[in-house]
């Protein structure tokens, strides 16, 4: 999976197979599994886990859809269907703690799977790498060099304003020596990038403009070498406008978990 590490991500079946439980369960989602921009992500989630030596699972072919985008687009049943197949594999497996690489299967785990009946701890990944970086196993030493470059946060929607967790993207962005800027709407005031509530899956109403035009050309405001991202919509969404605005050669678009293992040189 890595170019310089050949990573073995083992599935819940096989650890269960060899009498073993993991530390963690890393929830991949659609996304991060089927979208090729997305699988990037997740396999720096992948290193960053493998680095630090915490033992963790994939569910493979067993996870499904977390049921969020049935569910914003006002399809219940469906959501209840997909959720309540999830959280029959998942407490088959007795798991007890999840890491998430979306912010869309983060807030439903946590937040909607315990009324029927899944109760588990519930992280993003940007929350495992604030906690790994405090407890000194992630130090953005040995691999590229951050310094003096500009970066603003775009605080996804799922993960800020639904969540309040606004810190730990920031803190591992604290840690490069870069310059962090934010944007006028930022953490409780932040501005969708206008894929959530099932808007990534249809075409926009008629308006003005669309919302990741308006939003990247706030976060070109603040004449940005780095755009970070936490969520692989919203990585979608202002990649799109960055190409927009023609801006791909100046402007980058990253995953915090993607420059946390570009710094540590993973």
């Amino acid at each position: 999976m890595s170019e310089k590490l050949n990573i073995e991500v083992p599935t819940m079946a096989e650890l269960v197979a060899r009498g073993e439980q993991p530390e963690i369960l890393f929830w991949v989602g659609c996304a991060g599994s089927y979208d090729e921009r997305a699988q990037k992500t997740t396999r720096d989630i992948c290193k960053i886990l493998h680095h630090v030596g915490i033992k963790y699972a994939v569910l493979g072919t067993e996870e499904s859809c977390t049921g969020d985008p049935a569910k914003r687009a006002g399809n219940e049943f469906l959501f209840q269907m997909q959720a309540m197949t999830n959280i029959e594999i998942l407490n088959g497996y007795d798991i007890k703690k999840i890491v998430t690489g979306c912010p869309h299967c983060f807030n439903t785990i946590k937040n909607e799977y315990p009324g029927l009946g899944g109760n588990y701890e519930v992280i993003h990944h940007t929350q495992l790498i604030q906690d790994l970086i405090t407890e000194g196993k992630l130090k953005a030493e040995g691999g590229e060099s951050f310094k003096g470059k500009k970066i603003t946060y775009h605080d996804p929607c799922y993960l800020g304003r639904a969540n309040g967790v606004y810190e730990a993207p920031r803190k591992a962005l604290e840690v490069l020596d870069a310059q962090l800027v934010e944007m006028k709407r930022c953490k409780s005031n932040g501005l969708c990038c206008g894929a959530g509530g099932a808007q990534m899956f249809k075409e926009p109403e008629k308006g003005n403009k669309d919302i990741n035009i308006e939003r990247i050309e706030e976060a070109l405001e603040t004449n940005p070498g780095i755009i970070a991202a936490g969520c692989p919509f919203c990585m979608t969404m202002l990649s799109d406008g960055v190409k927009m605005k023609d801006k791909s050669d100046q402007v980058q678009v990253l995953d915090i978990a993607e420059i946390t293992v570009r710094a540590n040189g993973l």
